[in-house]
C-alpha cells in the first residue's frame, strides 16, 4: 500500500463514525480537497501571473501595431516590456504545470485504489465501478446509477457555472468573438465524459477537483 493510500484508509476509519459504509468515498473527496488547498498557493501565484500579463496587453497591442511587420523587433520590444515591468512572459504558466504531479498522483491513487480502498461503495455504487456497470445492472434508475445520476447533475451544475464565468470573461476582454472563443467555454462539459468513463473512485476525485477550481477561479480572478 502507498502512503498515499494508506492516508486515505486512515481517513476512511477516522470518518466511519459519522459517514458509515460511505466513508470511504467521503475520505477522497476529503483528502482531494486537502490537496487541492496545499496546492492552492500556486493557484494564487497563477491568478497573479494571469492578472499581470493581462495588465499588459494593451501596450502588447500597441507594440503589435508598431512593428506588425517587424517580428523580431516585436519579439524583443514585448520582452523588454515584460522585463521592466518585471513580469515573466511564463508567468501563471509554471505554477499550473507545478500542480499536474499531484493530481496525477490522485488520479493514480484512486484508478489504483491501494489495498482495498476500492472495495467500498458510495451507497450503492462500489468505487471501482463504472457508469457502463450501473446502466447494466439496473438501470441508469436503479440504485447505483442514481449516484451517477446525483454526480452528472453536479458536474452539469459546475460546468454552467464555468461557462458562464468563461463567456462573460471573454466578452469583457474582447476575445470572444472567434470560433476558438466560443468553443472553449464548452470544455467545462468535457468533465461529463470522464465521469462516465472512470471508475467512480477517480469520477469523486475529478468532480471535487472541478468544483474546488470554479470557486477558487471564481474567487481569485474577481
Amino acid at each position: 500500500m502507498s502512503v498515499f493510500a494508506a492516508l486515505v484508509d486512515q481517513l476512511a476509519a477516522l470518518l466511519h463514525p459519522l459517514f458509515g459504509a460511505t466513508a470511504a468515498a467521503a475520505a477522497i473527496v476529503l483528502f482531494t480537497a486537502l490537496i487541492r488547498l496545499l496546492v492552492h498557493p500556486l493557484s494564487r501565484a497563477a491568478a497573479r501571473g494571469q492578472k499581470a500579463r493581462a495588465q499588459l496587453q494593451p501596450r502588447v497591442a500597441e507594440l503589435r501595431k508598431r512593428y506588425a511587420k517587424q517580428p523580431e523587433k516585436l519579439q524583443k520590444a514585448v520582452l523588454e516590456l515584460h522585463a521592466e515591468e518585471k513580469v515573466s512572459p511564463l508567468s501563471g504558466l509554471l505554477p499550473t504545470l507545478l500542480q499536474l504531479p499531484a493530481f496525477f498522483l490522485l488520479y493514480r491513487l484512486f484508478s489504483g485504489g491501494g489495498d482495498g480502498l476500492l472495495s467500498h461503495q458510495l451507497f450503492a455504487a462500489p468505487l471501482d465501478g463504472r457508469w457502463t456497470d450501473a446502466l447494466a445492472g439496473d438501470g441508469m434508475f436503479g440504485p447505483a446509477g442514481l449516484v451517477y445520476v446525483g454526480l452528472f447533475l453536479v458536474v452539469a451544475a459546475v460546468a454552467t457555472f464555468t461557462y458562464v464565468r468563461t463567456r462573460r470573461a471573454a466578452v469583457d476582454t474582447g476575445t470572444g468573438a472567434g470560433a476558438l472563443g466560443k468553443v472553449l467555454p464548452l470544455l467545462s462539459y468535457g468533465t461529463l465524459v470522464t465521469v462516465a468513463v472512470v471508475p467512480l473512485a477517480v469520477a469523486l476525485y475529478v468532480v471535487t477537483s472541478a468544483a474546488w477550481s470554479a470557486v477558487e477561479r471564481a474567487v481569485l480572478y474577481t
